[in-house]
């Protein structure tokens, strides 16, 4: 009896779990629609993002191309608290930051050497199957951009 509760127990706090990372939206792949976006000429593209759950975390990886069309691949680890974490294979920042506005909504910065270059939104859809980034910000050569990337969940 002893051991069938503590089997019960367990199974109950594994589901649990479960159930809260997968009530988060913003989890799992997302593919950019470029047919959908509006991404300024010149301006790196995220074609895949991936939110997974890291422990209490949240591991949010990135593969794209650079301005130049070349692969680029950074990570970062994190809550969505609104702190600076850092951000690692991006030449243009250094830490990020997601906050959480609602359940389909997330704000996010990117600071390099502590200083701002990048803020933006994310929303998630209704219906959890698509997602718009609206970035805006500056490029490391001084340039302003205001970039619209829509997301089709995998």
């Amino acid at each position: 009896m002893k051991t069938r509760t503590i089997l019960l127990t367990l199974l109950l706090c594994f589901v649990g779990a479960a159930v809260c990372f997968a009530a988060d939206l913003h989890m799992g792949t997302w593919k950019l629609n470029e047919a959908k976006s509006k991404i300024g000429a010149g301006s790196p593209k995220n074609t895949t993002v991936v939110y997974e759950a890291a422990g209490d975390s949240v591991k949010v990886t990135v593969d794209g191309t650079d301005s130049d069309g070349k692969p680029v691949h950074n990570e970062w680890t994190g809550k969505f608290d609104g702190k600076d974490y850092p951000v690692t294979g991006d030449p243009n920042s250094d830490t990020r930051s997601y906050t959480k506005v609602n359940e389909r909504t997330l704000t996010t910065a990117n600071k390099k050497n502590g200083k701002v270059t990048v803020t933006g939104q994310i929303i998630v859809s209704a219906d959890g199957k698509s997602r718009t980034v609206t970035l805006n910000g500056t490029t490391p050569k001084g340039r302003n951009f205001k970039n619209v990337a829509v997301y089709d969940k995998q």
